[in-house]
């Protein structure tokens, strides 16, 4: 599978309290949150690794320059969502006809390990999806998309928690912010999805319906390892990883 990444970087971090420096630039044992996703993406060998910057853009540079120079950023300038950030790689995946994993630089306990048995599942299904979400349950869900199944149990959507009703947001199983999607899909869903929504934004999320709706295949699949998809955006929640980190760390050693 020829594989592009698309890492989105360009947030800030105001619930954090951070005014000085994007989220993505907020620190874990000593290293950028952006810093733990690309070491663990590395691995997977891709043919473009694309971090999505904005606010604070030139802290970010300066940090890929230092660390990850072959890199090349691409640049959301006003927040309008995900999905629009995602769109913002665009020019520099023109000639790119694989998958895109697109993951959020603010969770740092992704594993290396998560993500090849990914690509792994992926492979091994009859028939290679258009797109794949990465789920994953929890007991309280609240602030998360929810993941939208039929009566059958098929993936068909995702909702997120501000367009959500009171029996969607009492689903469990939840949009770790994971996707691979095959880049001609993914580009066509994009141009496709609109911001007639809670927060007036492009929502990646809303790519999963348009594909389901257009006859593309869609799944979702859960993962097990509920703590590598913790995203970070309190002060709390970074105390928190700092935990689950030191616990990985005392394992693998």
């Amino acid at each position: 599978m020829d594989l592009a990444i698309i890492i989105l970087a360009a947030g800030k971090g105001t619930r954090m309290g951070l005014t000085e420096k994007p989220k993505v630039m907020a620190e874990l044992a000593g290293k950028p949150l952006l810093g733990h996703v690309i070491e663990a993406i590395k691995p997977l060998k891709p043919k473009h690794i694309i971090p999505v910057i904005g606010f604070k853009k030139e802290i970010v540079e300066a940090y890929l320059s230092l660390h990850f120079p072959t890199l090349s950023p691409a640049y959301q300038l006003q927040q309008l969502g995900t999905g629009h950030a995602v769109m913002q790689a665009k020019e520099q995946l023109q000639n790119f006809s694989g998958h895109v994993l697109i993951l959020t630089g603010d969770t740092p306990l992704i594993q290396t390990a998560t993500l090849q048995q990914l690509l792994s599942q992926t492979n091994l299904l009859p028939t290679i999806p258009d797109a794949i979400t990465v789920t994953t349950f929890l007991d309280e869900p609240k602030g998360y998309g929810r993941i939208l199944r039929s009566s059958n149990g098929d993936f068909i959507g995702i909702v997120e928690e501000k367009d959500a009703s009171e029996a969607q947001k009492a689903i469990q199983e939840i949009n770790t912010g994971m996707f691979l999607v095959r880049s001609d899909a993914l580009f066509e869903a994009l141009d496709n999805i609109s911001n007639e929504n809670a927060q007036g934004e492009y929502y990646l999320t809303d790519i999963i319906g348009y594909l389901h709706g257009t006859q593309h295949t869609v799944y979702a699949i859960p993962s097990l390892q509920t703590s590598e998809f913790m995203g970070i955006n309190t002060l709390q929640e970074l105390e928190a990883a700092e935990q689950v980190y030191a616990e990985l760390v005392m394992r693998i050693n």
